[in-house]
């Protein structure tokens, strides 16, 4: 049936006033937030979607690093958990391609209770960290920079045999990567940007082959972003290793399309599926400046399905007759009102995916939703606009469970999750604040994962 303006707006206010009613906690701390911000502001979790099978207990939220934004994460087989972020000072100049900003490394090993700052380094953690089954840690800086010879790229390899209290490195890696464009694009503050960028997760296969996840430009990649004309729109890339970290190469495109929303193909994460019918299946999980997109491989990474939007729990970034009466008296970047007439600015993204395999086999992924998708820093307040993890019985085919860690607060919407080695115990990282803000930080806490009494088990099943 045909559905009048008049009706439409009738259901969004009504459905405004559920948001109000279920998030009166959460969006009462922000309100306070917005005019005199606390020195902790309390986030309460809340269900987006629940099947009813999964029990979910949340720890308490604490402060992991002062001033820190967007967490990189690992937790070590002994319960070690290291967080690396962003602070507000700048890095010093000179030297290889790094980071605007200083970089800070916490380690815990009381389960989150007490932090330590690690002496500094140029480590970038955003390109991976890993434990391999030896014990070995492994990191890769995020920068590959333009190596000795075309199509060659250079890295850092970093290592630890004692569980991260002392770090070789840097070690000199060598990508090889065909029809590599180290030179096509600027970073999104337009500034000169002669790099690849490694992300997330490091995966060890069964043979002891490694994989991750690279995203960047090939030569030919030359569709502007919607936003920033100098930074080009941008393709994920699988890389292998059969040396432990020292040599790459390409294996292949997991997804390239320049039509794909505003920043095209970026901020990928991999996961491995360990059991089931599905056994060895890669998940992948991509930004795309709009809706999160995903792509599998049944074979080894040598080729991928064409990547298809995953959208959580019907948070449609598309959506904007759900929050264009909030917004359409607010002026845009461009100058311009937030409303039908500006679609473009008035949409939301979904950020920097994180995605893991539990022990159980349950599969865990964190994102961060924008509403609206840059004008969601000084008007934060739509309860969409959060933090989220999302858990799935069936090998990825389904996300019927999905819990809100923030709403309607300051953030970046940058996420890392890692289990502990408490079976079914999750540690989830957020930040709290953003770039220019006074109070600024990284949060953490613990969810424990069950399944409830007569639910039966996971489903691998096809």
């Amino acid at each position: 049936m045909k559905q009048t303006r008049r009706s439409l707006l009738q259901r969004v206010a009504a459905m405004a006033i559920g948001w109000t009613l279920a998030n009166r906690p959460i969006l009462a701390a922000q309100t306070i937030a917005k005019e005199t911000p606390p020195d902790i502001l309390v986030n309460n979790p809340s269900m987006v979607e629940a099947d009813g099978r999964l029990r979910l207990d949340f720890g308490p939220e604490g402060v992991v690093l002062d001033g820190g934004l967007q967490p990189s994460m690992l937790c070590s087989a002994s319960g070690a958990l290291i967080v690396q972020a962003q602070l507000p000072e700048k890095s010093p100049p000179g030297g290889r391609m790094h980071y605007p900003f200083l970089l800070a490394t916490v380690i815990s090993r009381d389960g989150g209770r007490t932090w330590t700052r690690t002496p500094d380094n140029v480590l970038n953690l955003e390109g991976g960290i890993t434990q391999l089954r030896d014990g070995t840690i492994l990191a890769l800086d995020t920068y590959v920079t333009p190596g000795a010879k075309e199509d060659e790229g250079s890295g850092q390899l970093y290592t630890s045999q004692d569980d991260w209290r002392a770090v070789q490195g840097p070690q000199d890696a060598l990508f090889t990567l065909p029809g590599i464009d180290f030179y096509a694009s600027s970073d999104d503050g337009g500034r000169p940007h002669n790099a690849e960028r490694l992300h997330r997760r490091i995966l060890e296969l069964p043979n002891g082959d490694l994989l991750t996840t690279l995203y960047g430009t090939m030569k030919g990649d030359r569709t502007p972003s919607t936003y920033k004309a100098t930074m080009m729109k941008s393709r994920v890339m699988l890389l292998r290793s059969k040396d432990r970290g020292r040599n790459w190469n390409l294996i292949s495109t997991i997804a390239v399309n320049p039509s794909v929303g505003t920043e095209g193909f970026d901020e990928p994460v991999i996961a491995r599926i360990s059991r089931g019918v599905r056994e060895g299946r890669l998940i992948c999980f991509m930004r795309t400046g709009r809706q999160l997109h995903e792509a599998v491989s049944d074979d080894g990474g040598a080729s991928w399905s064409a990547a298809h939007a995953r959208v959580f729990a019907g948070l449609d970034t598309d959506r904007t007759e759900l929050w264009v009466d909030m917004f359409r008296n607010v002026r845009g970047r461009t100058g311009r009102f937030l409303n039908e007439d500006n679609l473009d600015e008035l949409k939301g993204s979904v950020v920097d995916p994180d995605l893991i395999e539990m022990r159980s086999g349950l599969l865990a992924a964190a994102f961060g939703i924008r509403v609206p998708q840059q004008l969601c820093w000084p008007h934060y307040q739509h309860p969409w606009n959060g933090n989220y993890v999302a858990f799935s019985h069936d090998q990825g085919a389904t996300w019927s469970n999905v819990v809100r860690m923030t709403s309607g607060v300051p953030t970046t919407h940058y996420m890392a999750i890692e289990e502990t080695p408490v079976n079914g115990e999750l540690f989830v990282t957020y930040d709290i604040g953003f770039w220019g803000r006074p109070k600024r930080y990284i949060c953490g806490r613990t969810v424990k994962v069950g399944m409830k009494a007569g639910a039966g088990g996971l489903r691998t099943g096809s």
